[in-house]
């Protein structure tokens, strides 16, 4: 079995997982398939928006889909997310991506 279906079969059992979810997010970029990435990272964000390595991700897809102003949306809210908290690294990560959207 591959990583996918394994990382699937992980889920019949927990489907609210969000480190399975959002490994296999990862899994499906992989394999250029950034529908069903943006999903997983969206379902994740909204069931529980303190999973902070999934908005730099989530802001990358988007970046690459040239949709920049929800990047932006999404790394200011992972940023706000990283700083309650406490998360510094994640925090300089998010806002450093979101300066390279803004200087173009």
């Amino acid at each position: 079995m591959d990583r996918i279906g394994k990382l699937q079969e992980f889920l019949k059992d927990n489907p609210s997982d969000a480190f399975v979810q959002h490994a296999l997010a990862l899994e499906y970029i992989k394999l250029g398939n950034d529908a069903a990435a943006k999903q997983l990272f969206k379902d994740i964000l909204q069931r529980e928006p303190g999973y902070i390595g999934s908005y730099y991700h989530l802001g990358k897809l988007l970046e690459r889909e040239e949709d920049f102003e929800e990047a932006i949306l999404i790394y200011e809210t992972g940023m706000a997310e990283a700083k309650n908290v406490n998360d510094r690294h994640a925090y300089n990560e998010l806002q450093m991506a979101k300066e390279e959207i803004e200087m173009g």
